[in-house]
């Protein structure tokens, strides 16, 4: 968590990722001088899309999209390991499964306007705290992903391992988180999504990515930033989804052949 305070704190300190609105009114005033004001951003043209906008801006955009894909890998992230033992103490115990959703699947009724704050005088405006509650958003997710993708491994697979001698930790290891890995993907595609755009509303404490630009996309009426932005996260959202499921096929060769057959017949 240091190091990615460490590695984003820059970015925000210089200034790329907000409070942007004065500079570029001076820049178009200049350009306006100079006669080489942009065709589709300026004080009388405000467009929605706006290539010279990508092109003038490209450095405060690609920081802006770096800082959204670190905080959002990082939370979803900690959110797993978070997620993890929770799953395993639901499942060893079952009377503190219901308690365990509960607390996690109430995490996500908090509004993040109120969420950050509460943790601001603990991690103070910086980017861990965003990622820890983007990580406490994710539990809802995470946490049942995880329990049901060990109890969707058969019994019979369960006593065939512990009668080869595997024990406790192993066949935890070598058998079950293997075969629940399709049921634990699709909760984290789910969680991973989420996270992408709920990452937008760390601009609260000046961590939000691409939630920065939209931030002040919206308080001076620029359209080409917020639409720029706001594109930007779906296709972050989308670049993510199909590395997962990438990673499943990869993780899970097994289910290719079970298709392959499924088709066949």
């Amino acid at each position: 968590m240091t190091l990615l305070a460490a590695t984003l704190a820059p970015r925000a300190a210089s200034g790329l990722l907000g409070g942007r609105v004065g500079e570029r009114v001076g820049e178009q005033a200049a350009a306006v001088d100079a006669g080489t004001e942009p065709r589709c951003y300026s004080r009388l043209v405000n467009e929605w899309f706006c290539w010279d906008y990508v092109r003038d801006y490209r450095p405060e955009i690609l920081d802006a999209t770096v800082q959204h894909l670190l905080i959002t890998l990082a939370a979803v992230l900690l959110g797993l390991v978070i997620a993890f033992p929770l799953a395993l103490l639901a499942r060893r115990y079952p009377r503190l499964e219901s308690t365990i959703l509960g607390v996690s699947t109430g995490l996500y009724t908090v509004p993040s306007i109120a969420l950050f704050p509460l943790l601001v005088p603990f991690t103070g405006l910086s980017a861990t705290t965003v990622v820890i509650g983007l990580a406490l958003y994710a539990l809802t997710i995470l946490v049942r992903a995880l329990l049901e993708g060990l109890r969707a491994v058969p019994e019979d697979v369960r006593e065939a391992a512990r009668g080869l001698g595997y024990g406790a930790g192993r066949l935890l290891l070598r058998v079950e988180l293997p075969l629940a890995v399709p049921v634990l993907v699709a909760g984290l595609r789910v969680a991973t999504v989420s996270t992408v755009a709920l990452t937008t509303v760390g601009s609260l404490v000046s961590y939000g990515g691409l939630g920065n630009l939209i931030r002040d996309g919206v308080q001076g009426n620029f359209r080409a930033e917020l639409m720029t932005a706001a594109v930007l996260c779906v296709a972050l959202a989308v670049l993510l989804d199909v590395l997962l499921v990438l990673v499943q096929r990869a993780a899970t060769p097994w289910t290719r052949g079970r298709q392959g057959q499924g088709a066949s017949a």
